[in-house]
């Protein structure tokens, strides 16, 4: 009788085609929702357990998946098709293919969120063997990547973490010192206070925050809010590290002066739903009735009681709803506010001071 062989896995392609374009669209989908301010706990970990279903079926098709990702990323070359193409590489512990999306990662002009994504999905015992070779090579990317990874897992990479905090990339340098906070690595607190110095902002923030987190922040207080006063992509960040430096009195104090001008009075509105005092709610409906004020606002009141999300009525994506304010503010945005009159009724329902 003749000796048969392991059978070949039969690929389904249609199927696989279409769990492939779910891993790609759920994941952008969840970078999207994460950057909202503030992002929606619940919402992500739906989208995480939808996610998770389709990378299953990806990692029981195994390597006959393949093509389909690279066709795949070869008609869509978005964040979300880098992450599937990203993760499925990992998944097979094929260092050409690793190689393969660090290539098409090095090309993106966000600094390769859907590699990262990838990275941060999988566990450290998988990308460990990739991230160890990385975070000391020669290439920059390469070192980016181990310490994003890093980052993303909250994992120390000892000694070598002295050496990029200090290294010629910038962005390399502003990742370490990212870490050098997340990790509370007080040894490396000169050199992040060395780097408040630095020419590139993005490293200036970084070590502003990472002071912040070692208990310095009085040193970081003025970089801080010139950052987060310039109203840039880093301003919440800027702005969340100052509400924890405190002192309150002194954070509450700077906000005031905020509300004394148009251009910066959004982000004092945005700043008080940081401090988590949730008295401040009457204040909050207030603002909420002035347009330029009310997306503020808005995001205010979600940090403060998260509950309200469940009350949909309590908000709405047309702020004409709100008069004719609101219609010559925003035109034809499309724009989540909430509806002030209808908040004030939920406060008072739910007894809120």
């Amino acid at each position: 009788m003749k000796a048969q062989g392991p059978r070949p896995t039969r690929v389904a392609a249609e199927v696989i085609r279409q769990h492939a374009e779910l891993a790609a669209f759920l994941w952008a989908q969840r970078d999207s929702w994460s950057a909202e301010d503030p992002p929606d706990a619940k919402v992500i970990a739906e989208i995480d357990e939808r996610l998770e279903i389709n990378l299953d079926a990806l990692r029981i098709a195994g390597a006959p998946a393949w093509p389909f990702l690279i066709a795949q990323h070869e008609d869509f070359p978005d964040k979300g098709e880098l992450f599937a193409f990203a993760w499925m590489a990992l998944e097979l512990a094929d260092n050409k293919k690793v190689a393969q999306s660090v290539e098409l990662g090095r090309v993106t002009s966000d600094d390769a969120r859907g590699l990262v994504g990838a990275l941060a999905w999988h566990k450290p015992a998988v990308i460990g063997p990739f991230v160890r070779e990385w975070i000391g090579d020669r290439d920059a990317f390469l070192r980016f990547l181990g310490i994003s990874a890093c980052i993303e897992h909250k994992v120390d990479p000892g000694t070598t973490l002295a050496r990029l905090g200090k290294d010629h990339d910038f962005r390399v340098r502003a990742a370490a010192l990212r870490l050098a906070g997340q990790l509370r690595r007080f040894d490396l607190a000169r050199d992040v206070h060395a780097a408040l110095d630095h020419e590139d902002e993005r490293v200036r923030l970084w070590a502003s925050w990472a002071l912040v987190e070692l208990g310095s922040g009085d040193l970081a207080r003025r970089e801080l809010r010139k950052i987060a006063t310039a109203a840039g992509p880093d301003a919440m960040i800027a702005m969340r590290a100052l509400a924890k430096a405190g002192p309150d009195k002194d954070v509450r104090a700077w906000m005031g002066g905020l509300m004394k001008s148009q251009r910066t009075a959004p982000l004092a509105v945005r700043g008080v739903g940081m401090l988590g005092d949730r008295s401040v709610l009457a204040w909050l409906i207030e603002r909420m009735r002035e347009p330029y004020l009310a997306v503020a606002a808005c995001a205010a009141f979600l940090e403060l009681f998260p509950e309200a999300r469940e009350e949909t009525k309590l908000f709405t994506v047309d702020p004409t709803d709100l008069g004719p304010a609101f219609a010559e503010f925003f035109g034809d945005e499309v724009v989540g506010v909430a509806v002030p009159d209808r908040v004030e009724f939920w406060r008072a329902q739910n007894r809120v001071a």
